[in-house]
């Protein structure tokens, strides 16, 4: 890791943000070499680069870049064909992309609790939510350590219409039992946020895993012609052929894109040494402290997406994370599970019960993590979080 010290004039340290970009490749050679090329639309040349790393690294048909991973699930959902009687599984504790791409299509929602090993959906609520109407489940694989498939698959059993889609905006490089994570859906979407392990700023993908939907994807994704069928040779030209968007990402941002793939085992390093060094500092004191460090099951091979310990109450929580930011550090909590908002409430086919995600919801901290945090900083950051926590566990 960088061990650079980054101090303000003055000589007092400077803050530690919660997320930073890096560039890490070619990031700017290539977004000139788009430039230059005239081509900065989507379906360029960077586009095809990028698609052929994230296929090669998947296992996908077909890699269908998008502007972001709400627009990659809004596709999946369109390639549903959704209406009003039909609803759609997804775990409580997501972000808001997970669930309206489903209700604006005019499906209704079921919100599946989570179980608290890996926060990923849980399969014994899966089974109860599961009927005739139901037509998708998206599952997430939280902080990029996979949910457990296993149940899931095994709640799913009676059900084979079921279409499972993975919100998979944490996990690219991750695996399940060996799999890559994004190849265990029929489809899968990926996320380039800034926030991402790899990022061109806005930015997404949706993988297609089953051959026969590579004819209709493309033509959904392509403002509903048979455009790349035409590009490709197959037609003659190309019409209006079915509904669709305007889903493709620019071939400029893919080129940022393609820098930072072709860097992906240097960045996963990276994040991987700010993991294992967060955890070094911290695991020797949670049972103490009374704090939960994340689990990574034996079969699963986590992608390193972000460190989030859970403390032992919500009250706790905001204490430490107040504590944390007046000493120049910034965590941040994560999701309010989707079943007591306002929009859940709304498109849910019905109320369901999700305790396991409002108790998650309440204790959980995100530490600062990015691929240039440099050992001494983690470090400042363990030993702010280590500070904030003693605290608290005194007596008043």
């Amino acid at each position: 890791m960088d061990e650079t010290s980054r101090e303000n004039p003055a000589g007092a340290m400077e803050p530690i943000p919660f997320n930073r970009t890096a560039v890490v490749g070619r990031e700017l050679d290539y977004i000139q070499e788009s430039i230059e090329r005239g081509h900065t639309s989507s379906g360029g040349t960077f586009s095809a680069r990028a698609g052929q790393i994230l296929a090669e690294e998947t296992g996908a048909e077909e890699v269908l870049l998008t502007t972001s991973c709400t627009s990659a699930l809004e596709l999946s959902a369109l390639m549903l064909d959704l209406g009003p009687t039909d609803t759609v599984i997804v775990p409580s504790f997501t972000f808001t992309s997970s669930a309206l791409a489903f209700a604006r299509q005019g499906a209704r929602l079921l919100f599946c609790d989570i179980e608290p090993q890996t926060l990923g959906p849980d399969p014994e609520h899966l089974e109860s939510l599961l009927d005739e109407t139901v037509r998708a489940l998206v599952i997430v694989h939280y902080a990029g350590i996979a949910c457990d498939v296993d149940g899931i698959r095994k709640a799913l059993a009676r059900w084979p219409d079921v279409v499972l889609i993975e919100d998979n905006a944490h996990g690219l490089l991750g695996t399940w039992g060996g799999a890559p994570l994004g190849s265990l859906g029929r489809f899968a979407t990926l996320s380039f946020h800034e926030t991402k392990n790899f990022t061109c700023g806005e930015g997404g993908a949706l993988l297609l895993n089953e051959a026969s939907d590579i004819d209709r994807a493309r033509v959904l994704y392509d403002k509903g012609t048979n455009r790349q069928a035409f590009m490709l040779g197959q037609v003659d030209k190309y019409s209006w052929k079915d509904t669709g968007g305007s889903f493709g990402l620019s071939d400029t941002l893919a080129a940022y894109l393609t820098a930072q793939l072709e860097q992906r085992d240097h960045i996963q390093s990276r994040r991987r040494a700010v993991f294992e060094t967060y955890e070094r500092a911290l695991a020797p004191f949670a049972d103490d402290l009374g704090f939960q460090l994340a689990e990574i099951p034996p079969d699963r091979g986590s992608a390193y997406h972000m460190f989030y310990v859970l403390l032992r109450d919500r009250e706790t929580r905001n204490m430490v994370l107040q504590s944390m930011r007046a000493a120049g550090v910034n965590p941040t909590f994560h999701y309010v599970p989707l079943h007591s908002s306002l929009g859940g409430r709304r498109f849910a086919a019905r109320p369901t019960e999700c305790p396991v995600s409002e108790q998650i919801s309440g204790r959980l901290l995100r530490l600062p993590f990015f691929n240039d945090l440099s050992s001494e900083d983690v470090t400042r950051v363990a030993s702010a979080f280590l500070n904030a926590v003693s605290r608290g566990d005194m007596p008043s």
